[in-house]
């Protein structure tokens, strides 16, 4: 007579096996499905940033606290149904009285008994004794009895246990206990071995209850999360927003501009540093405002102080030119050059009385409706440039409304420095072309000269710059080119400065046929 071990083996969680002709996982094995992608994120606001942020915060914490309490529930269901099952064919073993050696119809005894006391849920039990075979179902074998399973149950005395899924896919727990003497402590096997397969379907749909339940839970949280998450973003936008508009009204000129400092944190901090800036800024500019306004007074009353001594000269000089002929060759070329050096001082202080003019935003347009065409004519004659220095394209009948004499100016210094810094022949092409904000005017001054250098381009309109050495060096104040800016832009036009594809310099007046007063 022999007696089941009294004592299984620990049931423990989580072991799986794969079996059947698909050789699908075990369902309670973890899979990890698709590839990642790389995609294309567009620009997104800071607001949708600061949600999208707290909702991808809520939605890791409250998938991590999913996860980890399914794991711990399906482990813990799994567990109670694996311990029971195992317990329960323990005593039914145990408690069966066996009689060696067994027959066929024994062994089917035996089979059915334990069949009937299945616990948790009803189970097949399948009997192995030598070469006999028994079971509860008919079969005389099960795929969900597997050779592994075999192997550990011949291993241990105390039995086994696994979860499989069977070739339709559902789960089911296999328990195996062997029949040992009880004789002594070595406890040998009997050579019957007992396997029960029990069902897991109601433990899968608990587990797969509990994932429903944190899916449908999951959106509501979600959703409440969107509240906190927009009180967030609003506290943190409201110091971004005031910044930005303050950073606009300063852009403007305003420059008394202040934030509104709210709390002790660091958006306030940054609050507190933009009102320090903005006070040192506007301290800085009122002070340079001030260094400015006193300069251009200072060459405005210079120029003033200038001009009725400088009338006297000139008229002085005049008359002693008419008297150089009689003089000795060195005292006539002195005449010569104080009257040359004079008139260049007359020059200079017309220039900066008319640059500080512009300073001061006291210059004004006197327009009149003129033939352009005729214009470029007069400036030309009236320097005595229309010989064969100066090529002309003149359009018939182009009539714009401008100022006459500050016309001439910008046309006189282009010309004029074309002539002296370039070369002849010197090309005026004057143009007017339709553009959606109404007709323009497009004169183009081109010289036959070297060309502008590239390192000179860009202060090319610059107060009192001379020209390097790529250009005959200039015997001028250094202010005809800014005083030409100044005027073409009283007129609302532009003057850009450029060197051709053939070389010499290119001078691009643009300005409206119609200028506004």
């Amino acid at each position: 007579m022999a007696r089941t071990a009294h004592r299984g083996r620990t049931p423990r969680a989580g072991r799986t096996a794969r079996i059947g002709r698909t050789g699908r996982p075990g369902w309670f094995a973890r899979r990890r499905r698709g590839t990642p992608r790389e995609r294309r994120i567009a620009p997104l606001g800071l607001r949708t940033r600061l949600i999208a942020a707290f909702l991808l915060v809520a939605a890791v914490s409250a998938v991590s606290t999913a996860a980890l309490t399914y794991q711990q529930a399906r482990n813990a269901v799994l567990k109670q149904s694996q311990d029971t099952a195992v317990s329960t064919l323990r005593d039914l073993m145990e408690a069966q009285p066996v009689s060696l050696p067994m027959d066929q119809e024994q062994l089917d005894r035996l089979v059915s008994e334990l069949a009937k006391r299945g616990k948790p849920h009803p189970w097949n039990v399948f009997a192995e004794y030598g070469r006999l075979r028994a079971s509860s179902n008919g079969s005389p074998t099960s795929t969900v009895v597997t050779d592994r399973l075999r192997r550990q149950v011949t291993a241990h005395p105390h039995g086994a246990f696994q979860r499989v899924t069977d070739a339709d896919g559902d789960p089911y727990l296999a328990v195996g206990m062997p029949a040992v003497f009880r004789a002594n402590d070595a406890r040998p096997p009997t050579g019957l071995v007992v396997f029960a397969t029990m069902p897991l379907s109601g433990e899968r749909t608990t587990v797969q209850a509990m994932v429903e339940a944190a899916q449908r839970g999951a959106v509501p949280g979600l959703a409440a999360a969107v509240i906190p998450a927009l009180l967030a973003a609003r506290s943190v936008l409201r110091p971004v927003r005031d910044m930005r508009r303050a950073a606009q009204k300063m852009g403007r000129g305003r420059l008394d501009t202040r934030i509104e400092v709210r709390g002790a944190d660091e958006l306030a901090g940054l609050a507190r540093t933009f009102n320090d800036t903005a006070r040192a800024l506007e301290a800085s500019v009122a002070e340079l405002r001030d260094a400015e306004t006193r300069a251009r007074r200072f060459a405005s009353d210079v120029s003033h102080e200038l001009r009725t001594p400088l009338a006297g000269m000139l008229a002085v000089t005049e008359v002693l030119d008419e008297e150089a002929a009689g003089l000795d060759a060195d005292t006539a070329a002195a005449l010569r050059l104080i009257s040359a050096e004079t008139g260049k001082l007359a020059v200079l202080v017309e220039d900066l009385m008319e640059i500080s003019r512009f300073d001061a935003r006291a210059a004004e347009l006197n327009l009149d409706e003129v033939d352009v065409a005729e214009a470029v004519r007069k400036t030309l004659e009236r320097r005595h440039w229309d010989d064969a220095r100066v090529v002309t394209d003149l359009p018939r009948d182009a009539r714009a409304r401008l100022d006459p004499r500050r016309f001439d100016v910008v046309l006189a210094n282009l010309v004029g420095n074309a002539l002296r810094h370039g070369g002849a022949p010197v090309r005026v092409t004057v143009r007017t072309l339709p553009r959606p904000g109404g007709p323009r005017l497009v004169v183009e001054v081109a010289d036959s000269g070297p060309g502008i250098a590239p390192e000179v381009l860009p202060h090319i309109f610059d107060r009192f710059f001379k020209a390097d050495a790529a250009r005959t060096r200039s015997a001028g104040s250094g202010l005809g080119l800014a005083i030409t800016l100044e005027n073409v832009r009283l007129h609302g036009g532009t003057l850009e400065a450029r060197n051709g594809p053939a070389g010499g310099a290119v001078f691009t007046l643009d300005m409206p046929l119609e200028a506004d007063a």
